[in-house]
């Protein structure tokens, strides 16, 4: 009786054991590794695969592409349940076969290889700031900013990641790059993680033929951007990139991934909503290679995008501004002063007056936008800083190209009359403890004599408008120079410089003694021949001249022309015009000053470089002093045809030496335009440019 009693004890105890076992391991299958399982298992039958869609395309206001979409392959892997040295393994084979064929992998831990050195930029961080740098010393990293790069190495590859000692120090940094930016691009079981992007079908191909060794790896088939004119339009169209943490932060709630690239500069940046296709989804069953239609959806590409950018002016500014840049430093360097061999970088603004319509925007030196990232550290210690957008960026003292602004507000103030004679001494004597000469004399030992404002602005008299900034005062010189929109943005929607207009307020803020803060007479003087403290952008050179080109209008300016649906063509949206600005201007006033800046080009500073010229343009020479031991800025601004006005213009040549150089830039435009015919996106119908 006892021992059948001890067996049945017995008994009950290994059924015991039997049942903790198999609750214990349902408990990890259902509650602790549920999910993964669950995945896992639902792999084995289907696999969904994000159908990218293609970004909208843009195209300039004629319809001509400025970049499209092309096919191409992505590496990516999908986490299964493997341990660290598993996934190591897998990460440095698919690192391997990358590597064999030349392509690249995404790696943007900001450790150099060995021997470790901390590496923080722009470029391996993913488009991020110095703040970049601030965050990854965080909790998320577990190093601190005490640590050396070998330090921190250490923790990665012993802690972290748990990359052992059988690899090279040369393969342990690999890994640990790779292994970070999974992680902090949310690598998961759900979350595949893409690896490396646009690669060619002979890495398809190899990891398609060792796909035993590769688990979890997909291969998708997505859109990249490309530049059907990659020499022009570089700062316009920006670029598009992998998002790091702070950008999917904010993305995410719009229902973008992680693996999903936006815009990151430019107009791919600012016109994200529109660019942007909707994904589309297959379910492929891997058993049985049935697709289930049912589940699948289409992509739906994003919108078309049309600028207000002429390709075909854009490409005139662009290679002028280098062509004469180059000559001007060449010619430079022959002579003994050097006067010119620094010159390197400009920029040109192209505006239809009529609606604030820019049609070329052009920087020097520029880049080309499908190499960005991976030339990003070269174009980044380029000392002409090819990455600047000089038109809306750069700021430049305006030197003379100021004065017709002057010349319409002492006209309409009535502090000058238009037939009244000022005569020109060459040395402005009126201040005793301050007397500048007029150009004329520092250059001949000349004068210009008796002259009224008309004939002040076509010999660019500086003795007159010394006279003009006395009468006027510098708050009055400053209303109209708000007025013409100098010193405030134009509205443009790729951002912008708010530049700054000469005064007193602004000397004060930037005086580092009491003695700098005070105003004197002789900076207002200098003000009213475009130096002192004014720096304006190109951009708004050229819509100041808009508004004497129209009669008094400012448009606000800007590069979007209209989007388009890439389904049928329709209009999505289209702005309008609009007026953020307006002065009232007597016409014969107006008419004096137009009359002198078609002088500056029919007898004046800019005579030789448009002598007999088919066309009657208005413009206005400048040559702005930018400091010792550099040469002078060149500027030059005009607007054409001169009866009935159609464009504004407006050239910077940094270290130009004089406008005049600026100048040529200027005609090479014009014949440009004027060659053209009159076809615009009015006549082009959208439907027809679509696949």
């Amino acid at each position: 009786m006892n021992d059948f009693k001890n067996r049945l004890v017995v008994i009950s105890v290994v059924l015991s054991f039997v049942m903790i076992a198999l609750f214990m391991g349902l408990f990890n299958l259902q509650i602790i590794n549920g999910e993964e399982y669950s995945a896992q298992s639902e792999g084995r039958i289907s696999a969904k695969v994000t159908k990218k869609a293609p970004r909208g395309e843009i195209l300039d206001r004629n319809g001509e592409l400025l970049v499209s979409n092309r096919e191409g392959y992505s590496v990516m892997l999908q986490k299964t349940i493997s341990t660290s040295d598993e996934i190591n393994r897998k990460f440095l084979n698919i690192i391997n076969v990358l590597e064999k064929y030349g392509y690249s992998y995404i790696d943007s831990l900001p450790i150099t290889n060995y021997p470790y050195e901390y590496s923080f930029n722009d470029d391996n961080n993913n488009g991020s700031n110095d703040d970049e740098r601030q965050k990854w010393f965080s909790e998320r990293t577990k190093i601190t900013e005490d640590m050396s790069a070998e330090a921190a190495m250490s923790i990665y590859c012993d802690v972290v990641y748990k990359i052992s000692d059988e690899y090279t120090n040369e393969e342990k940094r690999k890994i640990a790059g790779i292994r970070y930016d999974s992680e902090i691009n949310g690598f998961s079981i759900s979350q595949p993680f893409k690896i490396a992007e646009d690669i060619g079908l002979n890495v398809v191909t190899e990891l398609k033929e060792r796909q035993n060794e590769f688990e979890g790896v997909l291969i998708t088939e997505e859109y990249y951007r490309n530049y059907e004119q990659k020499d022009i339009a570089a700062h316009i169209v920006g670029g598009i990139g992998k998002m790091n943490a702070e950008e999917y932060d904010i993305y995410s709630d719009k229902g973008y991934g992680y693996n999903d690239m936006i815009g990151k500069r430019g107009v791919e940046k600012l016109f994200e909503e529109y660019l942007r296709g909707s994904d589309g989804l297959d379910v492929v069953g891997l058993e049985t290679g049935d697709n289930s239609d049912e589940k699948s959806q289409q992509a739906v590409p994003g919108h078309y995008v049309m600028l207000t950018i002429d390709s075909e002016l854009q490409r005139t500014c662009e290679q002028s501004l280098g062509k004469w840049i180059n000559k001007i430093a060449e010619e430079g360097k022959k002579r003994e002063d050097n006067n010119g061999a620094d010159s390197n970088a400009g920029a040109a603004v192209v505006i239809d007056i009529k609606n604030g319509d820019v049609l070329a925007c052009a920087s020097y030196p520029s880049f080309d936008p499908e190499t960005f990232n991976s030339n990003y550290n070269e174009l980044a210690q380029n000392p002409s800083n090819p990455m600047w957008n000089r038109a809306l960026n750069g700021t430049y003292t305006p030197g003379s190209t100021f004065k017709p602004l002057v010349a319409v507000a002492a006209l309409e103030t009535g502090i000058v009359g238009l037939n009244e004679i000022v005569e020109c001494e060459g040395v402005y004597t009126f201040y005793e403890d301050y007397q500048p000469k007029c150009w004329i004399w520092s250059d001949r030992k000349q004068t210009h004599g008796e002259i009224n404002i008309t004939k002040a602005i076509e010999h660019s008299c500086n003795y007159f408008f010394y006279e003009m900034g006395r009468r006027l005062g510098i708050d009055t010189i400053a209303q109209f120079a708000g007025n013409f929109g100098l010193g405030e943005p134009t509205g443009i929607e790729l951002g912008e410089e708010k530049g700054n207009m000469s005064s007193k307020e602004y000397k004060k803020k930037i005086a580092t003694n009491d003695y700098d803060k005070t105003w004197y007479a002789g900076d207002t003087i200098q003000a009213a021949i475009g130096q002192s403290y004014s720096y304006f952008t190109p951009i708004q050179l050229a819509n100041y001249i808009s508004v004497i080109a129209n009669g008094g209008i400012r448009y606000k300016t800007h590069i979007l022309k209209s989007v388009h649906s890439s389904v049928d063509g329709s209009v999505i949206y289209k702005p309008e015009p609009e007026v953020i600005g307006k002065i009232d201007i007597r016409p014969e006033n107006l008419n004096a000053v137009k009359a002198g800046m078609l002088g500056v080009v029919d007898e004046g500073s800019a005579s030789a470089i448009f002598a007999d010229y088919k066309e009657k343009i208005g413009g206005k020479t400048g040559t702005a002093q930018i400091g010792k031991n550099k040469s002078n800025n060149a500027l030059f601004v005009a607007f054409a045809p001169f009866d009935e006005p159609e464009i504004a213009v407006a050239v910077v040549i940094e270290r130009g030496v004089k406008g005049a150089n600026a100048a040529n830039v200027a005609k090479d435009i014009f014949d440009k335009y004027f060659e053209k015919s009159d076809i615009s996106f009015e006549n082009v119908n959208i439907g027809e440019l679509l696949p």
